[in-house]
């Protein structure tokens, strides 16, 4: 540690010491615990009640000021030693840094692993992300994964976490004192037997950014499959049926590959659904049927089916190396299949009955599939979504998804 750095340490711990901090550090707070109003969090702040609750349980305190300081980031330690507080976790002395008991009781409890970060002093005064904030939280309250893009899916998904904007997780964004407190009686609350509301854009988010599609939150009615389906192939959950690893598709030859960025749903009949901009003008998109009068299809506008779900294929082809053998089309090829029209000739009169893809201003030129919430049947095929190679000659596909399905 250099000496510029160990004196920055040591001024800012006093200054801590001086304000009447209390993290556990040492410091002795003046200020009084239950009931305390604290000038900077008014009874209209967002976290005002789970201060007061926090406050008066006792794992958590003001300044002697008279403030919180809410938007102040916590550390590591900080935040892990409110944690093992406020769950009353078991703690013994012992000698080194103020936090190392914390850290003890946290580790025998599963709720940090040498994994994490490294488990020294510039890894716990680090300041606290909000990924890893949902790591400790999911855990908390007894969840396990061993693919750490899935704790903030886990976390979204109880109502531990919420978005810090509609659709928004900020994952790198640094944890305050006020987020702390909340998360952590929302922990509690949960372990009470609570369930909470979970706030679906952020899961829908979080689920993104785990595995690369949101369908089994924004749409999980239609991914029904027995249990036996997925726990047969040792998954956990249906979500976990779900292939990551084929999101990228590579002709045998080598001289084509395409990648799925990520495969969006949409809920049609959410106007505020995050994602609605991906698909442009509303206005301007038909569902496909294939009928024409001349030369010109039939157009049958979206906007007006909105009891329905949009598949959005976010991605593209990364190189095509022979055009004459794969089609130039710069965006995705793929299949979905389940989803079957209950009627053929009220689809092609008009009526929105199974899945079909949909255009602006010819088939194929939107990345997208629109599909009915109800009125569809699945038929003999399992429920699928796969991948392709634009090529009759050279045809493979590469499958995202297959569940049995309720036939």
């Amino acid at each position: 540690m250099s000496k510029v750095w160990s004196k920055w340490i040591k001024a800012t711990a006093a200054s801590m010491v001086l304000a009447g901090a209390v993290w556990g550090s040492g410091a002795v707070s003046t200020v009084k615990a239950a009931g305390t109003q604290f000038s900077d969090v008014k009874s209209s702040h967002w976290a005002y009640s789970a201060v007061q609750k926090a406050v008066a349980k006792g794992y958590v305190d003001g300044y002697t000021n008279g403030t919180f300081k809410p938007d102040t980031s916590v550390s590591r330690a900080e935040f892990v030693k409110m944690v093992v507080a406020a769950m009353k976790l078991d703690t013994t002395p012992a000698s080194g840094k103020w936090y190392t008991q914390y850290v003890n009781a946290a580790t025998k409890a599963g709720l940090y692993s040498a994994s994490d970060f490294a488990n020294n002093d510039s890894g716990w005064n680090k300041t606290m992300t909000r990924e890893e904030m949902a790591r400790v939280a999911a855990r908390a309250i007894g969840e396990k994964t061993s693919e750490n893009d899935k704790w903030m899916y886990l976390a979204t998904k109880s109502g531990l976490i919420q978005g810090v904007g509609k659709g928004k997780l900020a994952p790198e964004g640094l944890t305050t004192r006020a987020q702390s407190v909340v998360i952590i009686e929302r922990i509690l609350s949960v372990n009470a037997g609570t369930e909470l509301d979970s706030d679906l854009y952020a899961t829908g988010a979080a689920e993104i950014l785990w595995h690369g599609t949101n369908i089994f939150t924004v749409m999980p009615e239609m991914f029904v499959t027995p249990e036996s389906d997925w726990k047969g192939k040792g998954k956990s959950s249906v979500e976990e049926m779900w292939n990551e690893k084929n999101m990228t598709i590579t002709s045998k030859d080598g001289l084509y590959q395409a990648k799925l960025d990520a495969l969006v749903a949409i809920d049609m009949a959410d106007p505020n659904d995050p994602n609605r901009s991906l698909l442009g003008d509303i206005n301007t998109l038909n569902w496909y049927n294939g009928k024409q009068i001349g030369l010109e299809l039939v157009k049958h506008p979206i906007k007006n089916e909105k009891n329905t779900y949009v598949l959005y294929f976010k991605g593209g082809v990364i190189f095509n190396k022979d055009d004459s053998k794969y089609s130039p089309r710069k965006s995705l090829t793929y299949l979905v299949s389940g989803f079957n029209s209950s009627n053929d000739t009220a689809f092609m009169n008009g009526k929105l009955n199974g899945a079909t893809s949909i255009y602006r201003n010819r088939d194929g030129d939107v990345p997208a599939f629109i599909i009915p919430k109800t009125g569809t049947i699945q038929g003999i095929s399992d429920l699928v979504i796969k991948l392709q190679t634009p090529s009759n000659a050279r045809f493979m596909e590469v499958e995202l998804l297959r569940l049995r399905g309720i036939k």
